[in-house]
């Protein structure tokens, strides 16, 4: 069978169970661990026999409903490759998005490169901490999440991109920091946001096999933000940034539980390269004037 024919035959298996056609590719080049042009290059020659009974394999898991990003056992992310299985959210293009609107009020706020310390709730893959640490050096950066099994991929993650100096806790959202009273100038998070009435309608790709303690949030999606805005005020340095991915038609709300919790501070709602609503950030402590 020719590299073509096989990808021909992934692609209308994956359409009949109503899976995104372009999986097929991403599979293929997966298997051969080539690039697109690559692929292109060489569509009319042979596939041997074992690379495609691998690709038949992983084909027919997709079509079952396992993310091709488990299946290949990795996510891009900010131009990097992570690691990811069951056990953490897959990173999406819009986290990248926070990840940028940080490091830009990072450097429009602070002092040039002094020491900051951050920290990323919830960070699963630990995307968000190890990116940051590596884009951002002059970073102290801390890495929590309520799962064990995840900080293993974190710190799995870290180690094999040289992000060797995360420190990573165990702990509640923002509970360890208030046992130890320690404080941070920037805090990031990318919680559940998801209401669980949502469930029904999204697609089992996501709900039969990505964590649900990292995807849905009671009722409305926004206890999780409730939560860390108790907290925030215990573990904030006086002139303090504050990023929240949200779901789309979240931020009005998010915005308000930020403003009650800070009155004075500047709250900007940031909307992705879809025109959703998509982050918001506060601005704590810092003069408002220009």
């Amino acid at each position: 069978m020719k590299i073509f024919e096989a990808l021909k035959w992934a692609s209308s298996y994956l359409q009949e169970h109503k899976r995104e056609e372009f999986a097929a590719e991403l599979l293929l080049r997966h298997v051969l661990n080539i690039s697109r042009s690559e692929l292109i290059i060489q569509f009319r020659e042979e596939l041997d026999q074992d690379s495609f009974c691998i690709f038949e394999k992983y084909v027919k898991l997709h079509a079952e409903g396992t993310p091709v990003q488990y299946i290949m056992g990795y996510e891009e992310f900010y131009g990097r490759k992570f690691k990811v299985n069951s056990e953490v959210l897959i990173p999406r293009p819009e986290t990248e998005e926070l990840v940028e609107g940080a490091m830009t009020r990072i450097k429009k706020l602070f002092l040039k490169e002094r020491k900051l310390t951050f920290a990323d709730i919830g960070t699963g893959s630990g995307a968000i901490a190890v990116t940051l640490a590596l884009e951002v050096p002059f970073l102290e950066v801390t890495a929590t999440d309520i799962s064990l099994p995840s900080l293993q991929v974190a710190k799995e993650n870290a180690a094999q991109l040289g992000a060797n100096s995360i420190r990573f806790i165990q702990g509640d959202l923002l509970s360890p920091f208030l046992e130890t009273q320690e404080r941070f100038d920037v805090i990031l998070s990318n919680p559940p946001y998801i209401p669980e009435s949502d469930e029904e309608g999204m697609s089992d790709i996501v709900t039969k096999h990505e964590p649900h303690r990292a995807l849905f949030a009671g009722n409305d999606g926004l206890v999780i933000y409730k939560r860390l805005c108790d907290q925030l005020p215990f573990v904030l340095k006086e002139q303090s940034l504050v990023g929240f991915e949200v779901g789309a038609g979240q931020s009005g709300a998010v915005s308000s539980i930020l403003k009650n919790t800070f009155p004075n501070a500047k709250v900007e709602v940031v909307y992705d390269i879809n025109g959703k609503d998509r982050m918001v950030f506060a601005e704590i402590g810092f003069c408002q004037n220009g």
